[in-house]
């Protein structure tokens, strides 16, 4: 094993899109990790020790050095492991893929998010318009078959929950947030995505995030 492979770490929770674009990174680079589920009602000690700010996942370990935030950690990942480059070479592309990927962080996750677990109807109402206009600025951005080119790189693998976990919580919450007759760039690009054997093979689940997801949004209407 590599000198700078000895120890990695990964502290995250199965279902998690933040944690899911970590073990793509991990993946992509062929690094082997030791996966530590984390039960986000009970932290553990490990959890608080590695990430005391924020004791939040993912946290990347390696040898014994912890990052936290899964678009930081993408980023170390591919600095310090050099085949099968995730950011683009050149400083220009560099900059914009962290500022779309930011974007998608920014509008996207939290809009959509908040879009099905919200319980007033006009706060509902505003993140599902934010929503619409995120994923309209994304579609008109997407010009080759991946954000990345021809092939997936640092963008796609942020849009991850556009891709795999939108899909799930809007039919949840009854919503028609992301659909092929909305986006079709983008609806497009995310088929081709998932369809990519080494994203398909690390995708939690669907049946138990969905029932899971299910059983947050059935609670949350039961106390409305």
């Amino acid at each position: 094993m590599a000198e700078n492979q000895k120890e990695v770490k990964l502290l995250g929770a199965t279902g998690s899109p933040f944690v899911c674009r970590v073990i793509i990174a991990l993946k992509l680079k062929g690094i082997d990790y030791e996966f530590i589920e984390e039960n986000m009602s009970n932290k553990s000690d490990l959890l608080i020790k590695y990430n005391p700010i924020y004791k939040k996942i993912p946290v990347l370990v390696h040898n014994e050095k912890p990052i936290s935030e899964s678009l930081v950690i993408v980023e170390y990942i591919d600095e310090v492991w050099k085949g099968n480059p995730i950011l683009p070479i050149e400083p220009y592309n560099r900059a914009l893929a962290r500022f779309w990927s930011k974007f998608i962080d920014d509008k996207c996750v939290f809009s959509a998010w908040k879009a099905v677990f919200t319980l007033d109807e006009k706060e509902r109402e505003k993140n599902v318009e934010e929503s619409y206009e995120a994923l309209q600025i994304l579609e008109n951005e997407l010009k080759d078959k991946f954000f990345g080119g021809e092939e997936f790189g640092f963008v796609d693998i942020a849009a991850i929950f556009i891709a795999f976990w939108i899909p799930i919580v809007q039919e949840i919450g009854g919503l028609k947030l992301f659909t092929s007759e909305k986006f079709p760039k983008l609806y497009k690009w995310s088929q081709e995505f998932l369809n990519e054997p080494l994203i398909k093979e690390n995708l939690p689940s669907r049946e138990p995030l969905f029932n899971l997801f299910k059983s947050r949004y059935e609670s949350l209407a039961a106390s409305k």
